[in-house]
């Protein structure tokens, strides 16, 4: 039987051109010809996941980085997706009856994660590994619930911390007290192993300076929280705040207040460890010419293209009562104004109040920013 490495170089050039890899770092790594070859077939092309109507589908953007190319993922068909995370090229996904599983993209394997006990729709999670052993990372996935609710007229207070080890296939209650709180819509990112959170200062009332917020980084070798970080602004109780990532070696915030819709910023780390960060701004947009409209993030996500100084914004159409659908849409801007809108698909399960909730709509897991060329 042949070898890649035995593929003469005209035929390994038709198999990359056909075939539209979603881990180019695997292919690279397998010889210099395969590493030279893989580049132009892939240059200025944007890859990645989204959950879309509870679909996971494939996301490209072609040269011209003008209009999405949108298909569904068909191994994953027979699933309804609610959340997704991203690391270290393996998707997590959580289906709509709170089973938990783990899909490799470039094996097309998946792995069904059983419970300690049982999976609620409450629960909350994220996805990293220690970095005890770079050449062997242990994946590790966080689970948290930390929530009141109502039920028969009494408030009750669902709370647990819990990690699920890859290693040993098994979970464990971690011993966490937790001084802060993380909403339901904001997910985490996982970053050199590490994830991410937007939290805020858990607090019975709030203050007129408003809740102190800050980011927060759960070290998955340690398996503990790590200090409070700072953000590059400060944010209020309906302000838009999301975030993203960079090849899994940079932080993106996108941050849009709700009292001064003029603006849109987007900072990106220069550095950042489990104890340190720093910012740079990289895109400020004047949203005055487009109505000054806030972007919805309990339905939406992001991410940029460093090169061309541009941001890709998921969310839906604005809200108006007479209507009975809405879309789901991708916006594309850049500097001295450039803004283009497209709408992908029309949203599925309109609530009662006109929208969809976060876990039906467009909900970006960027696996694979953009391959360099």
């Amino acid at each position: 039987m042949a070898k890649m490495l035995d593929l003469s170089e005209d035929l390994a050039r038709e198999i990359l051109s056909r075939n539209r890899l979603t881990s180019q770092r695997s292919v690279r790594s397998t010889c210099k010809l395969w590493n030279a070859l893989s580049k132009p077939a892939t240059s200025n092309q944007l890859l990645g996941f989204m959950t879309m109507n509870s679909k996971v589908c494939a996301l490209t953007y072609e040269k011209s980085f003008v209009d999405p190319v949108i298909n569904q993922v068909s191994p994953l068909d027979h699933f309804e997706k609610s959340k997704t995370s991203y690391c270290d090229g393996l998707l997590l996904l959580v289906t709509k009856d709170t089973r938990l599983l783990v899909w490799s993209p470039y094996l097309n394997q998946l792995v069904s994660i059983p419970p300690r006990n049982s999976y609620s729709r409450l629960d909350r999670y994220a996805f990293g590994y220690d970095n005890n052993n770079n050449k062997n990372r242990n994946h590790k996935i966080l689970r948290f619930i930390d929530d009141h609710f109502f039920t028969d007229g009494l408030e009750k207070h669902a709370f647990t911390y819990q990690i699920f080890d890859f290693a040993s296939n098994s979970w464990k209650v971690l011993d966490v007290t937790p001084e802060w709180n993380i909403k339901p819509y904001q997910r985490g990112v996982s970053l050199k192993g590490n994830a991410y959170f937007f939290a805020q200062e858990k607090i019975a009332r709030v203050t007129p300076g408003g809740i102190q917020d800050f980011l927060l980084s759960f070290d998955f070798t340690s398996e503990r929280f790590g200090p409070r970080l700072p953000l590059p602004f400060h944010s209020y109780a309906e302000d838009s705040v999301d975030f993203s990532f960079v090849r899994e070696e940079k932080l993106l915030v996108l941050y849009q207040s709700k009292k001064f819709l003029d603006t849109m910023e987007i900072w990106v780390t220069t550095q950042i460890e489990h104890d340190d960060v720093s910012w740079r701004k990289f895109l400020r947009v004047d949203m005055k010419p487009l109505s000054r409209f806030q972007f919805d993030f309990k339905s939406g996500s992001f991410f940029i293209h460093e090169e061309k100084k541009l941001a890709v914004v998921f969310d839906l159409d604005g809200y108006k009562p007479t209507e009975t659908r809405r879309y789901q849409r991708a916006h594309i801007i850049g500097e001295d104004g450039y803004y283009k809108t497209v709408n992908i698909k029309q949203a599925t399960d309109l609530g009662r109040f006109g929208y969809t909730q976060p876990i039906y709509c467009v909900q970006l897991c960027v696996l694979l920013l953009m391959v360099q060329a």
